[in-house]
């Protein structure tokens, strides 16, 4: 054990994985940085992933929840195997999402989306053929979890001077006060998705998969402040896409989608600020490199247009359109004096 705990996790894990495969590690890199838990191995003369998790427990969750998936679809990655803490799945592609998506042309990004879209509803459809609601865990289901979820406002009311009184507290937690019966990844920021060498998107990291609406994943989603894509241009790929099988009408289904979306923004948003505040902004390639929080005031702007855009949707959360302009136009005069320093 090195004092370095980074280089001991690359060393427990390549130790670990050579003891599995029963092959020498040729090659380790982390995709995310080293500061994450999950390393690229070449064994064998193929890739993989390898992911420590710090709880035990979640490691074996996961690997419960790949395994169940594998057998009724291919967008994911298929687990090895699980020593202890470790859990070894195939590599889905070192073309992640969010930082191939700004690469491509507009044509080509809404059919990345589509199949984003598309791939987590067809996950959806195979965990209701598997006994995973039986066993996960209802995300969101405590009164404390939802009153913090809607409270975020406080800090959009500080950073937007004043929420109307007609915004509705207590309907909008009862609003999202969602008892799970769908199974759903969670974190589906584009950073959790990759095209592999054949082409086709999976998504990864289910770490933190549990049951709630369905509709949170694509909330994930179209609210990752990195994600280059208006939110109507998404409204209409996922009415493109939409599974009938889910079992809520589309309209329902929009309408909580809408609804949730708008305080997963301001969550995105308060994490930005949060986030830029600490450590101050950084550049956009940065920020996809390392899939860190989108703390780029041209991301801010993005996000709080999409805030904008969904809480216009909806008569509950109509109020809280005009703070997420003018947060939108106070993140668009930062990015304006960014750019007049950079060109001065």
């Amino acid at each position: 054990m090195t004092e370095d705990g980074k280089t001991s996790t690359r060393q427990h894990i390549v130790s670990t994985a050579e003891t599995f495969f029963g092959r020498p590690v040729e090659d380790v890199t982390a995709p995310g940085g080293e500061s994450r838990s999950s390393f690229r191995l070449r064994i064998g003369g193929r890739s993989v992933i390898a992911t420590l998790r710090p709880n035990f427990r979640r490691t074996h969750l996961e690997a419960h929840v790949l395994q169940s998936l594998n057998e009724h679809c291919d967008d994911l990655p298929v687990c090895l195997g699980v020593v202890g803490e470790v859990m070894f799945q195939s590599d889905v592609g070192a073309r992640r999402l969010n930082t191939l998506i700004p690469t491509v042309s507009s044509d080509r990004r809404l059919d990345l989306a589509a199949e984003a879209v598309a791939a987590l509803f067809r996950i959806h459809a195979a965990a209701r053929k598997t006994d995973l609601h039986k066993i996960m865990p209802h995300l969101g289901a405590t009164d404390s979890w939802v009153e913090n979820f809607i409270g975020g406002i406080d800090q959009l009311d500080g950073l937007t001077g004043g929420i109307s009184d007609s915004f509705d507290r207590n309907a909008a937690c009862a609003a999202v006060a969602i008892t799970g019966h769908q199974f759903v990844k969670w974190d589906c920021r584009s950073g959790n998705a990759a095209l592999g060498d054949d082409d086709r998107l999976r998504w990864f990291d289910f770490e933190y998969a549990g049951m709630r609406h369905g509709a949170e994943d694509f909330a994930w989603l179209i609210g990752d402040e990195a994600w280059p894509i208006a939110p109507d241009q998404m409204v209409d790929v996922m009415i493109d896409s939409f599974d009938t099988s889910c079992g809520i009408p589309l309209d329902d289904y929009m309408h909580y989608l809408a609804i949730y979306t708008t305080f997963h923004a301001i969550q995105r948003l308060n994490l930005v600020t949060r986030e830029a505040s600490k450590r101050g902004w950084a550049s956009k390639h940065h920020i996809r490199k390392y899939d860190d929080a989108g703390r780029n005031p041209a991301f801010a702007v993005h996000i709080a247009e999409v805030g904008a855009y969904f809480s216009d949707q909806t008569t509950l959360t109509a109020p809280l359109t005009r703070n997420f302009i003018t947060a939108r136009d106070g993140f668009a005069e930062i990015l304006a004096e960014r750019v007049e320093k950079r060109s001065a």
